[in-house]
């Protein structure tokens, strides 16, 4: 069961990434906020990224029988949570209308979702197959 992804999701997905990202942070280029606050939004969005595709890898190590630490796969999931609740707590205060609080919480969702969906296809399409080989660690000799 190594079946590949089609092309048109994957293209769907890096879209997703993409669309997600950019708006986000076009968005906060042009918003008329302190840097600081603009550092802060920017944070969040790639501490998220970087979450969800830690969570995305560490659920589908263990469904392939790889080794997890439950440290590792909670803290994964600990900041997948932390980074959307610090960008509701951001925008819940923020001075901004509430289409542009939308906005940031639609495109961050979008990226998330993008990032998850692109990891997932550069794991089925690898070349040699889930569950196989490179991965550090692992001794495919014993």
């Amino acid at each position: 069961m190594n079946q590949k992804t089609s092309n048109a999701f994957v293209a769907v997905s890096w879209i997703a990434l993409g669309a997600g990202m950019i708006g986000y942070f076009v968005g906060l280029a042009r918003a008329e906020m302190q840097l600081n606050e603009k550092g802060y939004y920017f944070t969040i969005m790639m501490f998220g990224l970087f979450a969800v595709v830690s969570v995305q890898k560490s659920v589908r190590d263990r469904l392939e029988g790889i080794p997890v630490t439950d440290i590792y796969y909670g803290l994964s999931w600990f900041a997948t949570l932390l980074s959307i609740v610090l960008l509701t707590i951001g925008l819940w205060n923020a001075t901004l209308l509430p289409s542009e609080k939308g906005f940031y919480a639609f495109a961050f969702l979008l990226a998330m979702f993008g990032a998850i969906a692109v990891q997932k296809n550069t794991r089925d399409n690898k070349s040699d197959g889930p569950g196989t080989g490179g991965h550090i660690g692992r001794n495919e000799d014993n």
